[in-house]
């Protein structure tokens, strides 16, 4: 046995022992190139329907999900209008005014509200890609608001120099 009887065995060549003709070669690696080709082609179609199914779950799940955070937001605020309320009605039944009792329910509420308003602040600064955009502009990509703000903050030529 010889190394030549497994290339037979492989249907590389036209069973007489010779390599095959350069046309059956062509039409060979042609055949290959157009499965190879459509085989892409199936993948990415399976690809894009892939992507569109998910984003349509994708928005169904974004709209369902809003209308909970809506039934969220109502309830949690009804709840949190009752326990300034009751709250207040505490502070008075310690011996406080009614105004101060309703001060400190405010200061309290605005106190809540100012700590949310900057975690909404922080969080909004994170979605603003920073890391994407220097990356960006390393590349030459980005605004143009960026080359005539270095402009201006270079400085000027000296007269007296040159």
């Amino acid at each position: 046995m010889t190394e030549r009887e497994p290339q037979e065995q492989s249907g590389n060549d036209t069973g007489d022992g010779k390599p095959p003709h350069l046309d059956e070669s062509v039409r060979r690696i042609g055949a290959a190139g157009r499965a190879t080709l459509d085989s892409a082609l199936d993948t990415g179609r399976a690809l894009r329907r892939l992507v569109s199914a998910d984003l349509a779950l994708a928005r169904s799940a974004m709209g369902r999900a809003l209308a909970w955070v809506a039934v969220a937001i109502v309830f949690g605020a009804s709840a949190w209008l009752l326990v300034m309320g009751v709250l207040t009605a505490l502070l008075h039944s310690l011996g406080l005014s009614w105004l101060a009792s309703f001060a400190i329910c405010a200061v309290l509420s605005l106190g809540v509200t100012g700590f949310a308003a900057w975690r909404v602040s922080v969080f909004f600064d994170h979605a603003g890609m920073h890391a994407t955009r220097r990356q960006l502009a390393r590349f030459g990509i980005g605004d143009e608001n960026d080359d005539e703000a270095d402009e201006e903050t270079a400085p000027a030529p000296q007269a007296g120099a040159q």
